[in-house]
């Protein structure tokens, strides 16, 4: 990787691991100390990450997080509701053994850091859940649809939620991901594809919820 490669992987990471907060700014020189490198490929890396959707960039302002407003947010989700459980369903007769083993070992992951308790871990979730849904895209092997999606995959309102589900929306969300391992392994794409649009009505009705009470 080059330099501005490495310095693009790293911000990148860094917002969606939730070290900055919505809204928050983005200097280049404290981003290039931090990282140790020049401004010049900070710079450029924020540009991208504008591209993606992650950063905003404000005239004389500089960079922040990007925020997400009620009508935006539903249009994040439409946008996975129409793409994400069509290539759930085209994983499916693509998926090896070594990808169902794969896939359920992040599914039980996930319950045993995420489902309430001293273990709970709601942080641990996110990294997990990506290269959970990530798993399946590469699955499906469709880049033009795995391109649309990737804006909202990103989207760090739509990654960053667990903290704002409630138990049973939470149990649910993390049941999904069970049943559409169980789906992948039964090879059936409909069955697959019906779970992944609940699994992102369920994270909809959430988000939805806590965006609408931010702007009240």
């Amino acid at each position: 990787m080059t330099s501005a490669e490495r310095t693009l992987s790293s911000v990148r990471e860094l917002i969606l691991r939730g070290e900055f907060a919505t809204g928050a700014r983005l200097g280049e020189v404290e981003l290039a100390d931090r990282l140790g490198v020049s401004r010049t490929p900070v710079r450029e890396a924020l540009s991208r990450l504008a591209a993606e959707g992650l950063v905003e960039i404000v005239p004389n302002r500089g960079a922040r997080v990007s925020s997400w407003s009620v009508a935006e947010l539903e249009e994040v989700f439409d946008l996975r509701a129409a793409l994400e459980p069509r290539l759930t369903a085209l994983a499916v007769p693509n998926a090896r053994p070594g990808d169902v083993a794969a896939l359920d070992e992040l599914a039980h992951a996930m319950l045993l850091v995420g489902l309430p308790g001293p273990d709970q871990d709601l942080d641990a979730v996110v990294p997990l859940n990506r290269e959970f849904h990530a798993h399946l895209v590469r699955l499906a092997a469709h880049p033009a649809m795995a391109s649309a999606l990737a804006g909202a995959i990103h989207a760090p309102i739509v990654l960053r939620n667990f903290h704002a589900y409630d138990g049973a929306s939470l149990r649910r969300s993390l049941a999904h991901h069970g049943e559409i391992v169980a789906a992948v392994r039964a090879g059936d794409p409909a069955w697959a594809r019906a779970v992944m649009t609940a699994h992102i009505h369920n994270a909809r009705a959430v988000m939805v919820r806590v965006a609408s009470q931010e702007e009240t």
